[in-house]
């Protein structure tokens, strides 16, 4: 005889792990935000600029940025790497290189 499913502890389940990546990804974008230095940013400013992000058309502004936040995650994963392998270096060097958005 086949096992019968339990449907409902199924849905529970999912559920919450659905809740528990919304949790995450939330996080993730504070640690974001934290991590560029946006976080010195009045919000009406930081949210000004987003719906500016969400509203460019222009593919090469777009490009260009996207560009730019794959260079940055390549920076930021290069100096963590660096200071859990014991090496202090410090990561004011790279910031002064940045320009603005």
């Amino acid at each position: 005889m086949r096992k019968v499913r339990d449907f409902d502890a199924e849905l529970k389940a999912l559920n919450d792990r659905a809740k528990l990546l919304k949790q995450r990804k939330i996080q993730q974008f504070g640690e974001l935000i934290e991590a560029t230095g946006a976080d010195v940013l009045e919000p009406d400013l930081l949210a000004g600029a987003l719906l500016a992000v969400v509203a460019e058309t222009d593919k090469a502004v777009m490009t260009k940025w996207s560009a730019r936040g794959a260079q940055f995650f390549r920076d930021t994963s290069r100096r963590s790497s660096r200071r859990a392998g014991g090496n202090s270096a410090s990561g004011k060097a790279a910031e002064a290189g940045t320009e603005p958005a």
